[in-house]
């Protein structure tokens, strides 16, 4: 249940991030080269929500297996190798997240002590580069559930877009209308 309203608020941040994101540079793009005027705080805003869409972009990714995979050496083993491998790699993810989670709580706590604020937005720094915790607590998130189904059998791999067997299939598909 709570990871159903995750992953339902994730979507629903990523579809929101990715519509303002380009409507707001349409209409920069309208306002600067049809009135010669733009709105100065679009490029900050703009960026910092790309950040904001890559990172939540990065859980979501791995949830759904969208990322592209290199599994040609762990597919060599049986099942019980290829679990133990990606056990591996998911605790070596979970390292790697810990230490950005870690650096980022810091990092986050010295820019809202200073109090920075953004050049060309009354937002404080911290807030809008939040994401660097909040994304790396999703990704941690996905990861953990990824171990977990390793541990209980169900998966033995990543989940991930297998594009060159979609690529073949493709290729099989045009011959056979060609024929």
């Amino acid at each position: 249940m709570f990871m159903r309203i995750i992953n339902r608020a994730e979507e629903a941040i990523i579809s929101i991030l990715l519509v303002t994101t380009t409507l707001l540079v349409v209409m920069d793009v309208v306002m600067r080269f049809g009135f010669n005027k733009g709105f100065l705080w679009s490029q900050e805003l703009t960026l910092n929500m790309g950040a904001w869409l890559v990172l939540f972009g990065a859980s979501y990714g791995l949830k759904v297996g969208s990322h592209i995979g290199m599994d040609a050496f762990v597919k060599l083993f049986p099942e019980v190798g290829r679990r133990i491998l990606t056990a591996i790699g998911v605790l070596l993810s979970l390292g790697y997240c810990y230490l950005i989670l870690y650096g980022g709580w810091i990092y986050l706590a010295k820019i809202k002590k200073i109090g920075l604020e953004a050049e060309d937005l009354p937002i404080a720094v911290w807030i809008l580069q939040s994401i660097l915790f909040v994304g790396y607590l999703l990704l941690s998130a996905r990861l953990c559930i990824i171990l977990w189904d390793v541990f209980t059998g169900k998966a033995d791999s990543f989940k991930h877009a297998d594009e060159a067997k979609e690529s073949l299939h493709l290729a099989e598909a045009i011959k056979g209308e060609e024929k």
